[in-house]
């Protein structure tokens, strides 16, 4: 085993020594690339070769391509951390790095068969779960062993999708973009239960908030059940489904309360996170109440999950890790801390600009325009961190 604290020598290129170097930063750059491709298409009516509608290459994209490159470096970083032993860097890194980025452009080549555009984008996942497995095994760390089932239920969820893409079915695909949605907050919920608390704690030097044990299960288990019902394997009562979401929603609020954002006003590391977390509770709430009442859309609360949950999460998380990882001190300067605030209004644009403005074009460019803005700035900042040792 190597330890995770004993250096390894590394030529000057150092963006393939640990999984988050590669997938923070080409994530990164795909969440900006993404987006600005997708307001090109949205305003002239494109397409893309492989996808009937660019909605569903806007959200596959989004979802499957830049926020699971993100969970990928996540964890091919954090099982490093967690089990003491190596996880795949160098060759085999550049490899699964490599099945990542060819995915993305694959769709926009004539000619290639289809279903080889499907397989090269359907390996990732489990080639990131074959390289936190074998870690996790040879240290017996079995605790984590649960984000090995997630990877492989986000690859179904992916295959539906391209399923429902190859064969004309267009009601499978935005029941698997959601279940993704889903599978990722519940990663979402179940890592801010295991960090936040302790992030509050040290990044504002105030005592750190003790777990409620049924509060915590309470969040988790309901979260769950939102992932179970949104594969829609048995018929269930709307009501029910509503209800299931609603709790999560609540549950989950509870727990932001306790972890007190107030002290973290000062410490943008820290009040984005929990203010991420705020939009997966809220995004939670509104999914139940867009299924029993047309005051919400389904789009508000989806969005609510992914710009706001996913995306202040994500900047905030590889702003953090990053500079954790390569020895550096964990605070950000006026640009990231900028950057922090054009993501949180992305998220309002997009969820509640409705309420103002019936011109849905000028929501999405703004929105997005704050995305790309927030992203980039990472991208500036944190080029050189992630490819210097």
């Amino acid at each position: 085993m190597i330890s995770i604290n004993e250096p390894r020598k590394s030529p000057a290129f150092a963006m393939f020594n640990l999984g988050f170097r590669p997938f923070f930063l080409l994530g990164a750059i795909a969440a900006v690339v993404l987006l600005g491709i997708w307001l090109v298409l949205y305003s002239s009516g494109m397409g893309v070769q492989y996808y009937s509608n660019t909605m569903y290459w806007h959200a596959h994209e989004m979802i499957f391509g830049f926020t699971l490159a993100i969970i990928g470096g996540f964890l091919l970083t954090a099982v490093r951390n967690w089990t003491n032993v190596q996880t795949p860097y160098g060759k085999p890194l550049m490899l699964i790095t490599a099945v990542w980025f060819i995915a993305r452009f694959m769709p926009f080549i004539p000619g290639l068969p289809e279903w080889l555009i499907a397989a090269v984008d359907l390996a990732f996942a489990p080639a990131v779960a074959v390289g936190i497995a074998i870690p996790i095994l040879r240290s017996a760390n079995y605790r984590n062993l649960l984000f090995i089932p997630i990877l492989l239920l986000m690859t179904v969820a992916n295959a539906a999708m391209h399923y429902g893409v190859l064969f004309n079915q267009p009601a499978l695909i935005p029941q698997a973009s959601t279940s993704m949605v889903l599978l990722v907050t519940l990663v979402m919920c179940i890592m801010g239960g295991r960090v936040f608390p302790m992030f509050t704690a040290n990044g504002t030097q105030t005592p750190r908030t003790p777990s409620l044990p049924w509060l915590e299960k309470l969040s988790i288990v309901s979260t769950v059940f939102t992932v179970v019902l949104s594969f829609q394997i048995l018929p269930v009562a709307q009501g029910i489904v509503a209800t299931v979401f609603i709790v999560s929603g609540v549950a989950n609020a509870l727990r932001a309360v306790r972890w007190k954002i107030w002290v973290a006003f000062k410490t943008p590391l820290v009040w984005s996170l929990h203010l991420s977390y705020w939009a997966i509770s809220l995004g939670l709430i509104l999914f139940g109440i867009s299924i029993i009442s047309p005051l919400v859309t389904q789009s508000q609360a989806i969005h609510a999950l992914t710009v706001g949950g996913m995306g202040v999460m994500i900047l905030s998380m590889i702003s953090r890790v990053s500079l954790g990882h390569t020895g550096r001190t964990i605070a950000i300067g006026k640009i990231m801390t900028a950057a922090l605030i054009a993501i949180v209004f992305a998220f309002f644009v997009r969820v509640f600009g409705g309420y103002f403005t019936h011109n849905i074009v000028y929501i999405i460019t703004l929105s997005s325009a704050l995305w790309v803005v927030a992203y980039s700035c990472f991208v500036v900042l944190y080029l050189p961190i992630l490819i210097k040792p």
